[in-house]
């Protein structure tokens, strides 16, 4: 990836991580940590990678992605309104009674979403069948989706994980968002689900890792993808909850609800910088 490709989708990545900032604080609630750690993740999938037309969201040969950790809709719903699928300044009225952006990722109001999320685990198995019934239909779409790292201890995930693996379906991309923290602590204290990558070699999936926080290496492990065959692929995102702003790295806190008005300062100043730093 040259250069100017990298600090774009970098710049993209922190203009997500703003509009969640203020979606979350104009809502007075919502899932800053999880949202954050991502923001690069969609940046590259939504202006590097999805074959999709916001003028045709339903194209029967788009790509599909699927946010399993659907509580993070402040920043696929930044995503999406930054690659013209509804208007930036709608992200505003985020989880508002007369809003169409509810709290978690939401299908049948909201251009470009393709599958709802509520109850952790569901969104990976839709996926699933979403890539199989590419393969039966012989067309020629990927499947990426992504989840967190505390949700991969649902049971419903190793099944769906299974099916994947029996069915060959090298047309699916799973993220793990490996931030190490989930509600009430670190992952690795809580259930751990480690070693990840032995887990899904062991149900037949090609397994890469990468700094998730890192849009070359990202986009690095979805050619990577590209090349395999006969199996689907997890990429095991190592990333920083609160990614990009300092009071909200690596902070339990930060996983649900929203900053004191003094954070709010801080970290609006702190990615509207980076904002100008990267624009140079």
């Amino acid at each position: 990836m040259d250069m100017d490709k990298t600090k774009a989708l970098r710049l993209l990545a922190v203009k997500i991580r703003k509009y969640v900032l203020e979606s979350v604080q104009a809502a007075n609630s919502g899932h800053i940590g999880g949202s954050f750690s991502m923001a690069e993740i969609l940046s590259v999938l939504y202006f590097d990678r999805l074959r999709i037309d916001p003028k045709n969201p339903q194209k029967p040969d788009r790509d599909r992605f699927v946010l399993s950790k659907g509580h993070c809709a402040p920043a696929a719903y930044a995503a999406l309104a930054l690659r013209g699928f509804f208007p930036v300044e709608d992200l505003k009225g985020f989880r508002s009674i007369d809003s169409y952006l509810s709290g978690h990722i939401e299908m049948k109001h909201i251009p470009g979403v393709d599958m709802s999320a509520g109850s952790l685990g569901q969104g990976f198995s839709v996926s699933v069948g979403m890539a199989l019934a590419g393969k039966t239909d012989n067309l020629d779409y990927k499947v990426y989706t992504v989840t967190g790292d505390g949700e991969i201890q649902e049971g419903q995930i190793w099944e769906a994980a299974m099916a994947a693996g029996h069915f060959k379906l090298d047309n699916l991309r799973l993220f793990i968002d490996n931030n190490g923290l989930q509600l009430d602590g670190a992952i690795a204290d809580i259930m751990s689900v480690y070693p990840i990558e032995d887990k899904f070699r062991a149900f037949g999936w090609h397994t890469i890792t990468v700094n998730g926080n890192d849009v070359a290496e990202l986009s690095a492990a979805l050619d990577e993808a590209d090349t395999v065959k006969g199996k689907p692929t997890v990429i095991v995102a190592k990333t920083v909850k609160g990614k990009g702003v300092s009071i909200f790295e690596n902070k339990i806190q930060f996983h649900g609800g929203r900053p004191t008005a003094e954070q709010y300062v801080i970290a609006y100043k702190e990615l509207d910088a980076q904002i100008k730093e990267l624009e140079v």
